[in-house]
């Protein structure tokens, strides 16, 4: 694991962290190589962050990510002057959804139910058995990623909680936690971003890297 050598000479207070990121890792390899999906929720600056998990995940990151022969061909064939370009620019993508970003439908279960289930409604909806829950929460308690986490177990999901270093709910939900060694709001924050860039470069290599010998 390269990228999370790199990680933790670059941010070597990281290093406590270390084996629940490659835990975290393994939970979101399983979870896409069975054909599952991220679903990600946080509050505030980690909205952003989700969303930018999302961004990392769904085109390239470092890598092409050209489509397979296969998909070029379907492609082609099905409409060629079209295709051609679709060849050309689609990239390969690691399912993932931000909770944050669905005004609508946010706004409608806000008015008409319980506005503290919000993330949990698009758990209930989208979530499957074999999918994973990701909830970033600074502090660990922010109830409406805890009601997403509590679904999430029920549908049959992993859940992986981001926090910061003190003791939580979501810690204590979690299949794995990454607690990053800091207290404050926006310490946590400026950990948080290094440690899901290393996590989407890791799974990426692993989906979209060069094939490797048995």
């Amino acid at each position: 694991m390269n990228e999370i050598e790199i990680l933790v000479k670059r941010y070597p207070e990281l290093l406590v962290a270390k084996d629940d990121i490659l835990k975290a890792y393994k939970v979101l390899r399983d979870c896409y190589g069975c054909g599952g999906k991220l679903l990600i929720a946080g509050n505030g600056g980690s909205a952003a962050d989700a969303e930018h998990i999302v961004g990392e995940l769904m085109k390239g990151f470092k890598l092409p990510r050209k489509p397979d022969a296969d998909f070029a061909d379907k492609l082609v064939k099905e409409n060629k002057e079209l295709g051609t370009v679709l060849v050309e620019n689609l990239q390969g993508a690691l399912p993932a959804i931000a909770l944050d970003g669905h005004p609508a439908l946010f706004t409608a279960y806000m008015n008409d139910c319980e506005p503290l289930l919000c993330f949990a409604q698009q758990v209930n909806g989208y979530g499957k058995t074999g999918d994973v829950f990701l909830g970033i929460s600074t502090s660990g308690n922010s109830k409406n990623v805890l009601y997403a986490a509590t679904t999430a177990h029920a549908k049959g999901m992993k859940v992986i909680g981001l926090t910061g270093a003190k003791d939580s709910k979501l810690a204590q939900m979690s299949d794995v936690c990454i607690k990053v060694p800091q207290t404050e709001t926006y310490m946590i924050q400026e950990l948080h971003l290094p440690v899901y860039h290393c996590l989407c470069l890791m799974l990426e290599n692993e989906f979209f890297g060069e094939i490797k010998d048995e």
